[in-house]
């Protein structure tokens, strides 16, 4: 259920790519020298679609090492805690290996009373 959904919903996305995609052929020059204006440094002159897609994916890119950066300090915890559990496992089970010698002798006690 959950695959067709997805395909439910991807499907007519990427079908509207494909007519944007094809909608946008023409060629546009992007200009990436802010500072020359008569006579651009870096100049790329691709298909319209091409460039939006690929600004797209920049900002999809950017907007990730953003949130990646942003959640540094969730991750941080989660290993701090992670190290305590592991620690304080460790713990148990060493309090666990300490009392159970003790066990039968407690059993027997109770079995007298």
């Amino acid at each position: 259920m959950k695959t067709f959904l997805k395909w439910l919903i991807l499907a007519p996305v990427g079908l509207l790519l494909l007519i944007f995609a094809i909608m946008n052929r023409h060629m546009v020059t992007v200009v990436l020298d802010p500072l020359s204006s008569d006579t651009p440094g870096f100049e790329i002159v691709a298909p319209l679609f091409l460039v939006l897609f690929l600004t797209g994916m920049l900002g999809v890119l950017a907007g990730g090492v953003v949130t990646w950066f942003a959640q540094g300090r969730y991750r941080r915890a989660a290993r701090h805690a992670r190290s305590d559990i592991e620690r304080l496992r460790a713990e148990a089970d060493g309090l666990r290996a300490q009392l159970s010698p003790r066990l039968p002798a407690i059993e027997r006690g109770r079995d007298a009373a």
